[in-house]
């Protein structure tokens, strides 16, 4: 593993192996290390991990926290990384990142993998009196578990893992943790969506509370050309954490096809 520090450009942890490179952006709340369990399963696959600008070890760079300033330090990570050849695989928040950088059409991106991803289109449950309730469930780390016992998991995380949801949640900035419930999560980018060109994997979890599967076949499977999907059996939102042997197991399936 190598780990990057530098000016402006969001941390993330280079593991190197056999390409394409996988690119792993986390959901709202969590770090580059959400996605641990999921490369132990990655044998010597190439990938590489961001902490999002506002967040773990990024928690101090400045904003604005953005979608699309997201998508442009993702492009601006791969470029410090010198990646020629990647697939992205974002989850939730990052899954709607993942569509942002795929609509631009950089050269080498290969395809998406969209796990329990924040559809191209809010869905109807978006409402602004949702976003004010939402921008305050990381406020306190009983709020944090709150949440992540009664809405983010429905398999039940080991002790380690759910004090990792706890302090990610908490290892923020407030602009970072404001941004995504008051205008992420509300955007739509159904025009830009429709601009990705590269085979995509959806991936939802059967039991998920935030994305469920049918609001992806909804709000976004209808927006990408060349989309396929697939649902975790007993999984709800927090897939990586909760099912990352399943995880990994598409994703080296899907890496394979592209």
């Amino acid at each position: 593993m190598h780990a990057d520090i530098h000016h402006d450009v969001p941390v993330y942890d280079r593991f190197r192996g056999t390409g394409p490179t996988l690119v792993f952006l986390h959901y709202w709340g969590g770090s580059g290390r959400t996605w641990n369990l999921v490369f132990d399963h990655l044998g010597d696959r190439d990938r590489l991990a961001v902490d999002f600008r506002g967040w773990g070890r990024s928690h101090t760079l400045p904003g604005p926290f953005t979608l699309d300033h997201y998508a442009s330090d993702v492009l601006a990570v791969i470029g410090d990384a010198g990646i020629e050849q990647y697939v992205l695989v974002g989850h939730s928040m990052g899954g709607k990142v993942a569509q942002l950088v795929g609509a631009r059409r950089p050269a080498g991106l290969r395809g998406l993998v969209l796990v329990a991803p924040a559809p191209a289109v809010p869905s109807r449950q978006i409402t602004a009196e949702y976003q004010r309730h939402l921008a305050h469930a990381y406020d306190t780390a009983d709020s944090v578990a709150g949440v992540r016992d009664t809405v983010l998991t429905s398999a039940r995380l080991s002790d380690e893992l759910r004090a990792q949801v706890v302090e990610d949640s908490r290892a923020s900035a407030t602009g970072a943790r404001d941004e995504w419930p008051l205008r992420g999560i509300g955007e739509d980018i159904a025009d830009r969506t429709r601009l990705v060109s590269v085979p995509t994997l959806v991936i939802g979890g059967e039991h998920d509370r935030v994305e469920p599967v049918e609001v992806l076949h909804e709000n976004l499977l209808p927006y990408l050309k060349t989309a396929e999907s697939v649902v975790v059996p007993g999984a709800g939102h927090l897939l990586p954490l909760e099912a990352p042997t399943q995880l990994s197991g598409l994703i080296r399936e899907f890496v394979v096809r592209v």
